[in-house]
């Protein structure tokens, strides 16, 4: 193993990095972060390079970050990022706005036929014939000092980005479809991917459909607050309340503390503590109507509905295979529902795909 980069923490050897790589048209880029501990992800190391020296920028070690901004705010400069969604969300706080122009190779390589999750280092393997390792996925990397085989898998992650993409790209060029994923990379810099409503929190927990409405009132109400107290704590949203707690107190409806303690679910500190707030919570959603809230009794389609689904499902796998594609790559079980139901998902039915789906999925 050659020696790795050494770990940018200065300020003065930041900005001389920004300057090497101010002339570049094209910039890898990866971070690494750490997200089990508090509600927004922590930044722990940021990865960059334009095809030779790779700069690995140390953001904890309290340096001005001013220069590491301004390089990757330059709307003029493309970064290449695999899986790129999550880097973006991390970097958000840092950068104010979504990194952009953005190139995903992960969505490259799905456009080509690769599975459309694909791993980094499994997409390197087939596409360039480098094996990389994979020893430290699980590295905690707010800990200091970084080994050096730690540094090194940092390094490895974005070594070979622009190769990688420059390969993918000319692939895609050749059936047509450059154009595909330059619009599913500019889709990526929309704000509103990352903007987290806390009245709507209540539409990632499972099994809300099987509620019935009143008690679907009480657990909307319940998650706005939760996902209200997780942001201002910078805490997980379970550490403050599980879903399971969710789901207990948004079916018994307690009256009063004493109630809610009967319920089991809270430890007695966390009832005297946060109980209060639940109660309010829970009154708000007793004010609200409930028109409007259907309630299946399994949370499950009607079989018109599944019907329904089962057909279009067999229109995405028929146009899929044409294009040698998965069929998520195109649209999703979830656009499929919805689809089914009448609505017409945006990302499936707008620019290429509407081409490709609109008339064999929005039709009846």
């Amino acid at each position: 193993m050659n020696r790795p980069p050494d770990l940018i923490a200065g300020s003065a050897p930041l900005a001389a990095a920004a300057a090497r790589l101010a002339a570049a048209p094209r910039l890898a880029v990866d971070t690494e972060f750490v997200r089990e501990r508090t509600y927004v992800a922590e930044l722990a190391l940021v990865q960059l390079t334009a095809g030779e020296e790779i700069e690995l920028v140390d953001p904890l070690a309290g340096a001005d970050l001013a220069p590491l901004v301004a390089l990757l705010a330059g709307p003029a400069r493309a970064k290449v990022l695999h899986a790129a969604r999550q880097d973006l969300e991390v970097l958000l706080p840092l950068l104010g706005a979504p990194l952009a122009p953005v190139i995903d190779t992960q969505l490259a390589a799905a456009l080509l036929g690769h599975p459309a999750q694909i791993g980094y280092a499994d997409l390197v393997e087939r596409e360039l014939g480098v094996k990389l390792e994979k020893g430290h996925a699980r590295t905690d990397w707010t800990r200091r000092p970084l080994s050096a085989a730690q540094l090194e898998y940092a390094a490895d992650d974005v070594r070979y980005l622009l190769p990688l993409a420059a390969r993918l790209e000319e692939r895609l060029a050749a059936q047509g479809r450059l154009e595909w994923l330059r619009e599913d990379c500019a889709a990526l810099s929309n704000p509103a991917l990352f903007a987290i409503d806390p009245a709507l929190a209540w539409q990632r927990l499972k099994g809300v459909e099987t509620l019935e409405p009143r008690e679907q009132l009480r657990i909307r109400s319940l998650a706005a607050w939760r996902e209200r107290g997780a942001q201002a704590r910078n805490l997980p949203r379970n550490w403050l309340l599980s879903e399971e707690a969710l789901r207990a107190i948004a079916r018994a409806a307690p009256a009063d503390l004493e109630a809610l303690r009967a319920l089991d679910v809270l430890a007695p500190g966390t009832v005297a503590k946060l109980g209060p707030a639940l109660l309010a919570a829970l009154g708000e959603a007793a004010a609200d109507s409930p028109e409007g809230i259907e309630r299946r009794s399994d949370g499950r389609p009607g079989a018109e509905e599944r019907a329904r689904i089962g057909q279009l499902g067999e229109r995405l796998r028929k146009i899929a295979a044409e294009l040698s594609v998965a069929p998520e790559v195109l649209a999703t079980q979830r656009d499929l529902k919805r689809i089914a139901r009448g609505e017409l998902p945006g990302n499936v039915l707008s620019g290429w795909r509407a081409a490709l789906l609109g008339a064999t999925l929005g039709a009846g």
